[in-house]
């Protein structure tokens, strides 16, 4: 654009991308401007405003090249996108940008030679080559990423298929063969259902039990040797993680089967629906590696470079279930007609992504505002879709809403993966991770899961109670939690309270300025007695009314901080030892000159076999 405006002489330049949408409306998608220094206008340089002034709409739709000497006396030219713009068109020239198919891509417009005249047919000709290196220069821009992003999907498709494994025959026949319990007799309409009670076979079971029971096997017309293979395979891929595992996508299933049968839910949703809903709980976090979408991106894994930066896992997650789903010995949907397999995909893949909390906070201020007004329709379609998204992420998050004892070892389960990346930031990136995962502070862990209550949790499942009452067993839950939490986080306090009082009045107790005179003048005492006992034992005694310290007194001298160290008369290293005095623990670290002397005089006083010398 810059030799543009420097061949061409002109105060503008401008090329508008065009949408790729087939045979729809023609409209753009991106503009890039650039204006000559030379220019008297005041516009801009950069991306711009979206705005065509009608002469770009005629040639990507004509296809057509179009030079005009005076742009207010031809009829094509829209006056409003000056005033947008802030620029005064006089002469246009546009051009169309053609890509390697021979379809228009973009086109490049000119405006207003320098020296006030019209462009020229030498103008046209030359701006026209320019439109071809432009085309080619998007073209490969274009052919790049497309090269990258095929790379970064086979990158990943070749991770996905040399850690997982096709199940075994044998194991589906097993399944096949394996007695499936009832529903009521794993408790698995409850609320408060413990997960860890079932091993990984038994969730399998469980798991057909919950679509056996809610009639959508026979319903659909859903093989059982497909159903269970569909089953071991969702499970085999599911990565050896601390949280995000197996476990957890039965137990999100387990919720979804909870909420739609006890909480009354299945009267507000289709059989499709209810389909749909229990197969993303079981595929929503397929292939997760126990890292967020931010280390994905972070990290510039090949998943950030396949699916961008919006929920990067949640679109591995929904395209890896399609890719199980279209195997034909996994197909459980393969009885539906074209139509019904289109809308339950698409219902699939919306349940997959609202378990990304960045969505989930796009839609949750409508919804709570439809629950808390009361006007949540079950038959609007914008809003039982709002609603199943709503759904998979009180699933997803629902660990909080169960009993003590299931809440807190989930938590720790959590904050273990959670730790294990912020571990991973700091080796591998050289970050210093937030601290939800950062390992230093999982002292810290009452007071987050309060912040995370507060502020996700709790709202969530308050405006479901107020679309289905039946479903308050889980706001108690979360509201029954809070308070334990509360109870370790004011304990945890109230610890580091006493902590630090301990520290002041250490602190406090080793500052030279705030001292007792009554102290010192006591330590002046100890230490005039002591210099006496010194002379005495140097001289020799004098007299049995005077003797030399005991071996006890002596002993009590080597674990006493020197006066003048004690009074902060000076900070410095031991005159003999070089090694510094702790002055907060008052305990000297090496032997200090007295000390010494003390003993070495104690030593020769016994040698001479003076008086008191085996007291």
């Amino acid at each position: 654009m810059m030799k543009a405006l420097t061949l061409m002489k002109c105060e503008r330049c401008s090329v508008l991308f065009l949408k790729n949408e087939g045979d729809q409306e023609l409209s753009f998608t991106k503009s890039f401007n650039l204006t000559s220094s030379f220019s008297h206008t005041s516009s801009e340089s950069g991306s711009a405003p979206l705005v065509s002034n009608g002469i770009m709409d005629y040639v990507a739709s004509r296809g057509e090249a179009v030079n005009i000497p005076d742009a207010y006396q031809d009829p094509r030219f829209d006056s409003e996108s000056d005033k947008v713009l802030g620029i005064r068109s006089k002469s246009i020239m546009c051009v169309p940008i053609w890509d390697n198919h021979h379809e228009i891509i973009a086109v490049a417009q000119l405006l207003n030679k320098l020296d006030g005249h019209p462009f020229d047919e030498a103008d046209e000709q030359l701006f026209k080559a320019f439109a071809i290196f432009c085309g080619l220069g998007i073209n490969n821009t274009l052919m790049y990423s497309e090269i990258t992003k095929a790379m970064a999907k086979q990158s990943v498709a070749l991770e996905v298929v040399s850690y997982h494994a096709v199940v075994s025959e044998e194991d589906v026949e097993s399944l096949k063969a394996s007695p499936i319990p009832a529903v009521e007799d794993l408790d698995l309409k409850a609320f408060t259902f413990n997960d860890f009670l079932l091993n990984r076979d038994e969730m399998l079971t469980a798991s057909i039990s919950m679509f056996e029971s809610m009639g959508l096997v026979s319903k659909f017309q859903i093989d059982y040797e497909t159903l269970c293979r569909l089953m071991l395979t969702v499970r085999k891929n599911y990565r050896n993680v601390a949280y995000h595992n197996w476990r957890h996508a039965f137990n999100v299933c387990q919720v979804m089967h909870a909420m739609l049968t006890a909480g009354g839910l299945a009267e507000k949703m289709s059989s499709m629906e209810m389909l749909v809903l229990l197969v993303a709980c079981l595929c929503h976090d397929l292939d997760h590696r126990g890292t967020n979408n931010a280390f994905q991106q972070k990290s510039q894994s090949p998943l950030a470079k396949l699916y961008g930066t919006f929920a990067t896992m949640e679109h591995h997650h929904f395209n890896h279930a399609v890719m199980i789903l279209n195997n034909q010995s996994h197909n459980i949907f393969s009885n539906l007609t074209n139509e019904e397999y289109s809308k339950v995909m698409k219902m699939l893949k919306h349940a997959i992504l609202s378990t990304d909390l960045t969505l989930h906070f796009q839609i949750r201020k409508e919804f709570f505002s439809l629950a808390s007004s009361g006007e949540f329709d079950r038959n609007d379609k914008k809003h039982r879709e709002m609603l199943r998204g709503m759904l998979m992420t009180a699933c997803d998050l629902a660990a909080v809403t169960k009993p003590w004892e299931i809440q807190k070892k989930v938590a720790e389960l959590v904050t273990s993966e959670f730790f294990d990346q912020g571990d991973k930031e700091r080796a591998e990136l050289n970050l210093e991770p937030a601290a939800l995962f950062d390992r230093r502070r999982k002292d810290d862990l009452p007071e987050m899961q309060l912040g995370w209550i507060d502020s996700v949790c709790y709202p969530l499942y308050e405006a479901l109670v107020k679309v289905e009452p039946r479903l308050a067993p889980l706001r108690d839950g979360v509201s029954a939690n809070r308070e334990k939490w509360l109870k370790l986080n004011e304990e945890r306090k109230s610890s580091m309270s006493v902590q630090s009082d301990e520290d002041r009045a250490m602190a406090g107790s080793t500052d030279s300025g705030g001292e007792d005179p009554s102290s010192v003048t006591a330590e002046y005492r100890e230490e005039e007695a002591l210099r006496r006992s010194f002379d005495s034992i140097e001289e020799g005694p004098s007299s049995p009314k005077a003797p030399p310290p005991t071996p006890r007194e002596v002993k009590a001298v080597h674990f006493q901080e020197p006066l003048f160290e004690r009074r902060g008369l000076t900070s410095k290293r031991h005159s003999i030892t070089g090694r510094p005095f702790d002055r907060r623990l008052k305990v000297q670290t090496s032997i200090s000159e007295r000390q010494i002397i003390v003993s070495r005089k104690w030593r020769s006083y016994e040698e001479k076999g003076g008086e008191g010398a085996q007291s």
